[in-house]
């Protein structure tokens, strides 16, 4: 299903990003830190700036006595070059490790005695961490926050441990996994000089190679108040949450931030195919479309239609592609359409699916091509759209009911450069889609000029390992 529209609409984008592996940083302020009401757009959200150059954006929902703080670093595996892939993962992970207060598992223990869960994830294009607390114990993990963002310290026997996870986490999400190893064959044949060449876990060399000195130099590198956001929804008042930060970010020194060169994607001019062979029970093929990202919201109108496109085909349970293609002819056991335009890069358009009996991959190719042709042909009918905005904005009202969901999707519009600010007007600009916007961008961006398509060629599946990694996931 479209990630744009779970993002807008439920808390789905919270598995999707923690799963994910599958802004401008803000100048430093020369005043006190300062609260300027956001426009009506995202209500009950405010936005302060301390003097170090961190912004902060409290979300008001006083619904339930609980509270979520979530720290965005913007740096993900898009700051990575050739030799370093993996290593915002394996910091991630390393911040656990201890700071010069508290040791080895403190963190977490901690949290967990004052009734609180907390993890963190690392994406392409940023990593975060996050508590969800009684909100009385806000002011506990964000000492344990500040704490880690300026005093981690690092052990050569702890990283020696930890990189093993890293890599047992790889060889269970991606090695040992099909789907897994197409989706990163697919990226890597897609882009071939953009970052989002390389999988968020890294290469599985790149990790046998990394040392503690790469991880101190990325955490000296990146991890600093003016490349940081924080987060923090619920039952909260905006004006303790601004004391707070400065009590405990504000002493926190801001660093120059240099990012690297653009590693801009030359222009594909031609289909591409990688096939994956790997133990699994059915074959699978997906179709990656290179299509635009949203930059500037008032003015990239054909995003929005992109993402609407995508719940045309597979955005509720009787969208198109499930109800011809799996339903009623029975071509696939399995189909689905996918396209996130909140990316810090360029981004995919995907049709995928598993044939069924009787039908080969290359068929079922072009029975999702054929979807995608038949709305360019025929366009869709006013109440079909219907449907999909009804979706919309029921699912806008459910996504409200999760303070998690609500400090997701702020950080990571904040991420994207896209300003929470936005968030509203974007479910508007949604709802403003025509049949003839949807019908225009399904002639134009699918043809076999930026296409990949991946395939998987079943392998038997003796010997095939199931089960989790050793020690905890982050």
């Amino acid at each position: 299903m479209n990630l744009k529209i779970r993002a807008i609409l439920s808390t789905g984008l919270v598995f999707a990003s923690l799963a994910g592996y599958g802004l401008a940083v803000r100048a430093q302020s020369s005043g006190p830190a300062t609260a300027q009401a956001s426009t009506p757009a995202a209500a009950q959200a405010t936005e302060f700036t301390l003097k170090n150059g961190m912004k902060i954006i409290v979300k008001e929902d006083h619904r339930a006595p609980t509270a979520v703080q979530m720290v965005w670093y913007k740096v993900g595996s898009i700051d990575e070059t050739n030799g370093t892939t993996g290593i915002a993962h394996a910091l991630e992970h390393m911040m656990f490790k201890g700071t010069r207060k508290h040791k080895v598992g403190e963190f977490s223990r901690l949290v967990a005695e004052l009734g609180g869960r907390e993890n963190a994830f690392t994406n392409r294009d940023y990593t975060a961490y996050f508590q969800q607390v009684e909100h009385g114990r806000l002011e506990a993990v964000m000492a344990l926050e500040a704490d880690r963002m300026r005093n981690l310290q690092f052990d050569q026997n702890e990283f020696a441990k930890e990189i093993r996870v890293v890599m047992e986490e790889r060889r269970w999400r991606t090695d040992d996994q099909p789907q897994g190893l197409m989706n990163e064959a697919l990226h890597a044949a897609a882009f071939v000089a953009h970052p989002y060449h390389h999988p968020v876990v890294g290469w599985m060399d790149d990790l046998q190679h990394m040392t503690i000195r790469d991880i101190e130099d990325w955490y000296r590198r990146w991890y600093a108040p003016n490349n940081a956001t924080l987060v923090v929804s619920g039952d909260v008042s905006a004006s303790k949450v601004a004391a707070l930060a400065e009590k405990y970010f504000g002493p926190i020194p801001s660093r120059i931030i240099v990012r690297g060169k653009p590693q801009n994607e030359p222009e594909q001019n031609g289909l591409r195919r990688v096939t994956v062979k790997a133990p699994a029970e059915n074959p699978y093929v997906i179709l990656a479309f290179k299509v635009p990202t949203l930059r500037e919201v008032e003015k990239d109108q054909d995003v929005y239609a992109l993402d609407v496109l995508s719940a045309v085909l597979d955005g509720y349970d009787n969208a198109r592609l499930n109800d011809k293609l799996v339903r009623t002819d029975k071509v696939a056991n399995s189909v689905g359409a996918g396209y996130d335009d909140i990316t810090r890069g360029p981004t995919l358009f995907t049709l995928e699916g598993s044939p069924a009996t009787g039908t080969t991959t290359a068929q079922l190719e072009t029975l999702l091509r054929a979807e995608v042709e038949r709305i360019a042909r025929d366009g869709v009918s006013e109440p079909e759209l219907q449907r999909v905005k009804t979706q919309l904005i029921a699912s806008q009202v459910y996504k409200r009911d999760s303070i998690f969901g609500q400090a997701m999707e702020i950080g990571v519009m904040e991420m994207s450069g896209l300003s929470h600010k936005n968030i509203d007007r974007i479910v508007e600009r949604l709802k403003s889609v025509t049949p003839q916007q949807v019908q225009a961008v399904a002639q134009k961006y699918f043809s076999d000029d930026k296409l990949t398509v991946a395939t998987l060629e079943p392998l038997p599946l003796s010997g095939k390992k199931t089960g989790p990694p050793p020690g905890p996931l982050r």
